[in-house]
């Protein structure tokens, strides 16, 4: 993902088509069907880090107090207005009022109050916990909050739209990953495990009556020939995200329309920096210098995607263009793993979930690491083994992986996340950041933080990924754009 902020994509088994879901699909104008790549652990976006979470409650399910638009910009939600102190350290959030979530309970400042202090707690599983530690929250009356922050963030705004800022109902909370409970359009019917989420439209909704599509599936298919074929067969409407795969053949059937999305993703080859010889920043080097970039990009990314030196994406505000810090060099990589003493062949473990870019990447890296004598053993995981034993036990030497969100520089000052890098001169760095209110000495501190990340080699940073959503022709309404990882439903409709 995702700063405090990375969302993980990764993804699901694969699942045999269902004939049912794809008449349902086609026979109805006010039912939509999508895919997914990837099945969620569950439900609950302050629980999990997984994106394929907020792929299906963000926005439909929950909501938050600000909504990310499809090019960036941030707009009212369940707040109406707001005001910032010039200090850039104050919020003042005036909420929208006859709201109600879908266990009858009223929405209001107090519910806000719990969310965030809940967000922020000491038992807290929020990703973004961080972020939520360092705000204060009051109440000035039902419909008036104010968000007192430490560090002055100038994205708060944008954080604020985001699947981990989603205001929970209090008796719910503990049954959210299974029975979300929100204040958003939809409401869930059914999860059958390892093949489908159902979403209906909720009768409460504030504005039910602008809904025009009433029923929405997401289906899981995590592979590429089987998404292909459930697009050409008419059993899904829409495919966000789709394998680049076949592209031309959409492009070129008039049944179709084809969206190519820029997005602030990270396709990266993780290191674990805490595992010998990777805490060695020569080999880190040389792991880098083994790598042709553009041939990632062919090979995982069928040819989409923007070769990045850093955990930072062109276009992003402060961006540097770091790729000529670790160049593709065979020659430069082999001196390097000499001067560290490593003993050819080296044998790592390269553990890969089951996305496309992930898989058809690695038989790529391994390759290309093969050519300066080291050995990439592939390890083939499900996202449910990825996410316990590579993110939560740091059980990897390599993995490759896309942090889809904008916001996650702050990940590297985390001394306990799953990269196991811990450098005092980064985290001061990023407090720098933090603290600078004028624009100016941010973008040239987040350069500095990318040159930073780059010269140490903290991972084979690859490319800035470009998603592909292959839809009916008839369905309006889908992004054009991809800053965070959602699917508006209610924004769907059918011509």
């Amino acid at each position: 993902m995702l700063n405090r902020r990375t969302v993980l994509a990764t993804g699901a088994i694969a699942v045999p088509l269902s004939t049912p879901l794809g008449a349902l699909a086609q026979g109805r104008k006010d039912a939509v069907t999508l895919a997914m790549t990837l099945e969620p652990p569950g439900l609950d976006p302050t629980a999990g880090a997984a994106s394929a979470i907020a792929e299906i409650v963000q926005y439909n399910i929950f909501e938050t107090l600000t909504k990310i638009n499809a090019d960036g910009t941030v707009a009212p939600l369940l707040a109406e207005s707001w005001e910032v102190s010039p200090d850039l350290k104050t919020y003042t959030f005036k909420l929208r009022r006859g709201v109600k979530f879908q266990n009858g309970e009223p929405f209001n400042a107090n519910t806000v109050k719990f969310a965030f202090d809940r967000a922020g707690g000491e038992k807290s599983t929020n990703k973004d916990k961080r972020t939520f530690a360092g705000l204060t929250t009051q109440v000035v009356d039902d419909f008036t909050v104010v968000l007192l922050n430490k560090e002055i963030d100038p994205d708060l705004l944008f954080v604020l739209g985001q699947a981990t800022s989603i205001i929970v109902e209090p008796k719910s909370v503990d049954t959210n990953a299974t029975k979300p409970v929100g204040t958003g359009p939809y409401q869930l019917q059914a999860w059958n495990k390892g093949s489908s989420v159902v979403l209906t439209a909720w009768d409460g909704y504030r504005d039910a009556k602008a809904i025009k599509i009433k029923r929405a599936t997401f289906r899981f298919i995590a592979d590429p020939a089987a998404q292909v074929a459930a697009l050409l067969a008419g059993d899904v409407d829409a495919f966000p995200r789709v394998t680049p795969r076949s592209v031309a053949q959409f492009k070129a059937n008039p049944k179709f329309q084809v969206v190519v999305s820029g997005s602030r993703a990270k396709t990266i080859l993780a290191m674990n920096n805490a595992k010998k010889p990777l805490d060695d920043v020569r080999v880190r080097r040389a792991i880098a210098a083994a790598i042709d970039r553009k041939a990632v990009i062919e090979g995982a990314g069928d040819g989409y995607g923007a070769p990045i030196g850093s955990h930072y994406v062109p276009g992003a505000f402060g961006y540097v263009d770091t790729t000529g810090i670790n160049p593709f060099d065979i020659e430069k990589s082999k001196r390097l793993l000499a001067e560290a003493g490593i003993k050819t062949p080296l044998e790592l473990t390269l553990t890969l979930p089951p996305p496309p870019y992930a898989r058809q990447g690695g038989e790529v890296i391994a390759a290309q690491l093969a050519k300066v004598g080291i050995i990439a053993k592939i390890q083939n995981v499900e996202w449910a083994q990825w996410l316990s034993g590579t993110y939560g036990n740091k059980n990897y030497d390599l993995t490759i992986i896309s942090h889809v969100e904008p916001f996650d520089l702050g990940n590297f000052a985390k001394p306990d996340y799953y990269w196991g890098y811990n450098s005092p001169k980064f985290n001061d760095l990023f407090n720098q950041i933090k603290n600078s209110a004028r624009p100016a000495d941010r973008a040239r501190l987040l350069g500095e933080a990318q040159r930073l990340l780059a010269n140490e080699s903290v991972h084979g940073f690859l490319y800035s990924n470009q998603w592909i959503t292959v839809a009916n022709k008839n369905l309006k309404g889908l992004w054009k754009d991809m800053p965070v990882f959602v699917n508006d439903i209610s924004a769907l409709s059918w011509t």
